[in-house]
């Protein structure tokens, strides 16, 4: 096969894989849907907190940025993907300020400002006190920090599985996309020669190994409840 042979097959995998990453983090954008829907219908948040959300729509802007021409070049498929997040998130975060009560109203918006505050200083001081590569540097080590520290739900809900021997709060099909997604991205980042991507991904995909793995061993002896998690998030 020719080097130009070589190139495209190269190039047609590593899009393949950050396609796949995008669709399968669709499905995990739409999962909050079904609580949404009963915080519409009661209209009223009840017991559901909002912090989840506070912190992806974070996660999503950071990576949103590192994926942008301007900070990283050639991986445009990550900007795509963490800029339909943030979309989600915001709505999911209206929403819930929407029907929060007036202490929870103030704290939300408080929060909500504070994000964008903080996503602000970011894109200012990578664009102007660094330059490429250094820019790629100081946004890259932001956005692994903030995917490594949303890990903090899949680590709770396996430590909540093996306390409970139950998978109720663990749905497999959204743990096998989450799974296939950290995979996805894993793959991409290799193609990409990015660690930035590659390695927090590669964590998620580790995660979402235990979780399947907790799944089959706990789900025959689970009682299953028709109850919804809280909160279904991603990596």
């Amino acid at each position: 096969m020719s080097e130009g042979g070589l190139f495209s097959t190269y190039s047609f995998c590593s899009d393949a894989a950050g396609v796949a990453g995008n669709l399968l983090a669709f499905v995990l954008f739409v999962s909050p849907i079904p609580t949404f829907r009963r915080i519409i219908r009661s209209r009223s948040t009840e017991e559901f907190s909002g912090l989840p959300y506070i912190y992806a729509l974070l996660n999503c802007l950071i990576c949103f940025w590192y994926g942008m021409p301007i900070v990283s070049s050639g991986i445009i498929l990550i900007a795509t993907v963490n800029s339909v997040g943030a979309i989600f998130q915001l709505i999911y975060i209206i929403i819930f300020i929407i029907y929060a009560d007036k202490k929870r109203k103030v704290k939300m918006l408080g929060l909500l400002l504070a994000v964008f505050s903080v996503f602000a200083i970011i894109v200012f001081v990578s664009i102007r006190v660094f330059e490429p590569p250094n820019r790629q540097l100081f946004v890259g080590y932001l956005s692994v920090f903030s995917l490594i520290s949303m890990f903090a739900s899949p680590l709770f809900i396996i430590n909540l599985v093996i306390r409970t021997k139950s998978v109720e709060y663990m749905p497999f099909y959204l743990s096998l996309a989450t799974f296939l997604m950290s995979l996805s991205f894993f793959v991409y980042g290799l193609f990409k020669q990015d660690s930035f991507i590659s390695v927090p991904n590669g964590i998620g995909a580790i995660l979402g190994i235990i979780q399947l793995v907790l799944y089959f061993c706990y789900s025959r002896s689970s009682v299953e409840v028709s109850r919804r998690p809280l909160l279904e998030s991603y990596a």
